[in-house]
């Protein structure tokens, strides 16, 4: 990574935070995972976040802010702008400390995200949706916070936010103790805002210098690689939205200043392969855990060679996933394995042609999954959509070579974002 511009950084109370949330916190479990451990030659364990009471770590920075806030200014109340995790936790404070909270969230924000911030809150809480991303939801949160003369908690830069989402890195090195006598060689950890990253990176860097720390991020929305390239947080244009809970158009300034110095590595993660990690972990472990919470573990096939031999902790950050998102999710993973594939497809005008690209063209084991006309009109001289299944990744190979052998006029829209986006 290139050299960062020096940034002041203020002063981390980890201590004080990991007391002020002793009896509110779950300390959630430190797993040994023994199907991934097998799987790299390595000992991997899993900090299991998605174990949490809201099902993610963001309760802990919220309520530690919350925390120590003056009566005066809790009864005023106290706003947030979220994508969904950290207003559970600010919910869940206002209701355990009695203190109304008013909720930003975008627009998209998975329903499911939606309805546990209420639930958490109950009457405390009203939520507000805005926008269609964190940063345009913030804006309006911030605003509708001065006019009220209320007290903003943000989701990720401030000291008490990162000194409370530390306390996921204070458990983690007690915990170890207990499992293995090995030290820990890398931690992964996925990176949105970078509270988490700032917060556990610096007490790592403190306690297990050894650890190298990984940020993670998603391929669509590589903010803090590239405030790290640029030495500065930068705006980036547009993001993909998928990973709710780690997209966001800039990090923050305070945690940069201290990502700067934490992170040993920062990779990006494909979202498709999110999406694959997702699946095997329900698939395999039973885990339900939503996209920013499997980059941990999705990053791990990229480090396969650094990390075997080695004691490994991946967080698994959150698991609030939307039983909704899941077509999507499955869609995005077949997308990625190389297993479905989208064709627009101009038949032979003769009677037949069908017949033939079904029983010629497809292999024994390539499924038909959507088919439709794309013209309303005069259907028999316009292409056709068509999805189709693989069972296997090279079987693609000899699809298109029966394309051609048989001369099919097609054009395969998997690799052109533009005609994908509008037709599928």
């Amino acid at each position: 990574m290139s050299e960062a511009k020096n940034v002041n950084k203020p002063v981390l109370d980890i201590a004080g935070a990991a007391e002020r949330l002793k009896s509110v916190v779950t300390h959630t479990p430190l797993q040994f995972n023994a199907n991934l451990s097998r799987k790299y030659q390595c000992n991997v364990y899993l900090k299991r976040e998605d174990l949490q009471i809201v099902r993610s770590y963001k309760l802990r920075g919220a309520y530690n802010m919350m925390h120590q806030l003056s009566p005066e200014l809790l009864a005023k109340g106290v706003v947030c702008a979220s994508a969904g995790n950290h207003a559970q936790g600010f919910a869940y404070s206002c209701k355990k400390l009695g203190v109304k909270g008013v909720v930003f969230m975008p627009i998209p924000s998975p329903q499911q995200k939606v309805n546990q911030t209420k639930m958490f809150g109950d009457e405390f809480v009203e939520v507000v949706l805005v926008g269609d991303t964190f940063d345009d939801t913030a804006i309006a949160a911030k605003a509708y916070t001065i006019e009220h003369g209320m007290t903003f908690i943000p989701p990720f830069d401030h000291p008490a936010i990162i000194s409370g989402q530390a306390t996921v890195g204070v458990e983690i090195l007690d915990d170890i103790k207990t499992l293995t006598p090995d030290p820990i060689d890398f931690i992964f950890l996925p990176v949105g805002g970078g509270g988490l990253s700032a917060g556990v990176g610096t007490y790592f860097k403190q306690k297990s210098p050894h650890t190298k720390v990984i940020g993670l991020e998603p391929e669509g929305a590589p903010s803090m690689f590239w405030a790290l390239k640029s030495g500065e947080p930068v705006e980036l244009e547009n993001i993909d939205k998928f990973v709710d809970g780690a997209s966001v158009k800039r990090v923050g300034d305070i945690t940069f200043s201290f990502c700067k110095d934490a992170l040993d590595d920062m990779h990006l993660v494909p979202e498709g392969k999110i999406c694959t990690t997702i699946l095997q972990m329900y698939n395999e472990e039973a885990m339900v855990v939503e996209p920013a919470g499997a980059m941990s573990i999705a990053a791990l096939d990229d480090y396969a060679e650094q990390i075997k031999g080695k004691t490994i902790v991946c967080i698994v950050s959150g698991g609030n996933n939307d039983i909704a998102r899941m077509q999507e999710i499955k869609e995005r993973s077949l997308l990625y394995e190389g297993l479905k594939y989208y064709f627009l497809i101009r038949f032979a005008q003769r009677p037949g042609s069908l017949k033939e690209f079904v029983n010629k063209v497809l292999g024994p084991y390539d499924d038909i999954t959507r088919f439709e006309y794309v013209q309303k009109h005069n259907k028999e001289a316009g292409p056709a959509l068509v999805g189709l299944e693989l069972r296997s990744k090279k079987d693609h190979e000899s699809l298109i070579n029966n394309m051609k052998k048989y001369q099919i006029n097609y054009n395969e829209i998997n690799k052109d974002d533009n005609i994908y986006g509008y037709l599928i």
